[in-house]
């Protein structure tokens, strides 16, 4: 196919598509002249894949630059390529160093630790964790930390059941992009369900009644 029937069925603009060449994000077509050049459906497949980690993900241009980079290298173990896309997902600026930010990161490497994951507090993720313990600690909100083990049952499992899906694909390239979309849409899929139980949790503890007035009827 043209590239403007490229664009056509992926509602990407032409000049997005040769961005994203440009950029490495998207292999170029096959030359059929001088000026003209063909696409195909391994393309449109990559192109959606692109967008998604853009508009669903929320991974900039150079993130998914370099997650696609591992993607695209067939030597890379399966975990290599989970590790470099979960290290693209979160990752906030560093914060100051102060008594919370501190009891936050030891209260996430005993969790890690409690837990036996195979991982340590440098993995972004860890930080992550730190740094929103720390802002609900100034909040006065710091026995939230005593949810973690509860929160990282539920983790453990949605984390077995996305590698159980990565494992199903039988083709390599399948595998690997199963891991990227497990990893960073997953995320993303993992907190609408949760705001959605939120609501539906809600509803059950106070129904129509505000949180003062359960038991009061």
């Amino acid at each position: 196919m043209r590239i403007g029937e490229l664009s056509r069925r992926t509602g990407v603009p032409v000049p997005t598509i040769k961005y994203y060449v440009r950029e490495g994000l998207l292999p170029a077509g096959e030359l059929t002249s001088r000026n003209q050049a063909s696409y195909d459906e391994t393309h449109e497949r990559r192109l959606r894949l692109i967008r998604a980690l853009l508009d669903v993900g929320g991974m900039k241009v150079a993130e998914i630059a370099d997650v696609l980079a591992v993607v695209d290298d067939p030597q890379r173990p399966l975990h290599k390529v989970l590790g470099a896309a979960a290290g693209r997902v979160g990752g906030g600026d560093a914060e100051e160093e102060d008594a919370e930010s501190a009891a936050a990161r030891d209260v996430v490497d005993r969790l890690i630790s409690r837990r036996g994951w195979r991982t340590n507090t440098a993995n972004p993720a860890a930080a992550d964790l730190a740094r929103a313990l720390a802002a609900m600690a100034r909040l006065g909100h710091g026995a939230f930390a005593d949810l973690l083990d509860a929160y990282a049952d539920a983790a453990e499992e949605v984390a077995r059941a996305d590698l159980a899906y990565v494992d199903r694909q039988l083709a390599v390239e399948d595998m690997l992009e199963g891991v990227v979309i497990g990893t960073v849409l997953g995320e993303a899929v993992f907190s609408a369900l949760r705001r959605l139980a939120h609501v539906d949790a809600s509803a059950k503890l106070y129904g129509d009644s505000g949180p003062h007035e359960r038991g009061t009827s």
